[in-house]
């Protein structure tokens, strides 16, 4: 034992001397392997260079595509591409309706990926993306609990739903999917509602935003709010 702790922090005191070198050396392998990953990726999944601006605040993706989603269908079929559009002034929220199972879901997360994938320096699945910077993408997916901890399906709703009204700002992208599910139609309704109308008024968030829905009657808001529209998941069978 004494002999092996000898040798053992012989080898550290060794290290120790190089430690700065190994540090330089692991940077910029790390750095290397970061680069080719992503340029292999491109080149293997046909992703396409986004433009990122500082300055604008439009967002808009042409024929964009699912990252996992388009790897995981059987091989005789093809991923349908979407398009979106939309900036602070004119286009600020979505508010997109269609059928269970009719893509809703993956729309918002491909949004929220390409965006991802676009910031950290990555090509991204998409013919033609213009990215404004984002400082932070908020999102409100799927119907989860935390009974033990005393808070139900509607409570862990409201309080991701606070957290993104409290915290986002006009630089934010906000992925809403069912708000107001966890609780009775009226009620949720209601609440839907009243979310989507204080993300369009209130100065200090004014982020972009999409919102998935079955709630039909939302569409009328896009009527009364000047930067909000509806988009619609076309379905044939």
């Amino acid at each position: 034992i004494i002999i092996e702790n000898k040798i053992y922090l012989d080898i550290i005191s060794y290290i120790l001397k190089y430690v700065h070198s190994i540090q330089n050396n692991a940077s910029i392998v790390g750095q290397f392997d970061l680069i080719a990953s992503h340029s292999l990726a491109a080149v293997n999944n046909n992703y396409k260079k986004p433009i990122i601006s500082e300055k604008s605040n439009k967002f808009k993706l042409k024929k964009s595509r699912h990252p996992v989603v388009e790897k995981l269908l059987p091989l005789n079929e093809k991923f349908i591409t979407n398009d979106i559009e939309l900036d602070n002034k004119r286009k600020q929220i979505a508010i997109i309706t269609g059928p269970n199972m009719a893509g809703k879901s993956t729309f918002l997360r491909q949004i929220g990926l390409i965006t991802i994938l676009g910031q950290i320096g990555s090509y991204v699945p998409a013919n033609e993306a213009h990215i404004s910077i984002v400082d932070q993408l908020f999102t409100r997916v799927g119907a989860s609990d935390n009974l033990a901890g005393g808070e139900s399906t509607f409570l862990v709703e409201m309080h991701e739903t606070a957290n993104i009204l409290n915290n986002a700002t006009p630089r934010s992208l906000i992925i809403l999917d069912e708000i107001g599910r966890g609780t009775s139609t009226y009620d949720g309704l209601s609440l839907a509602w009243a979310i989507t109308e204080y993300l369009h008024n209130n100065i200090k968030i004014k982020a972009k935003s999409l919102f998935a829905t079955h709630y039909h009657e939302l569409i009328a808001l896009a009527e009364d709010l000047p930067q909000a529209f509806n988009l619609n998941v076309a379905v044939d069978e």
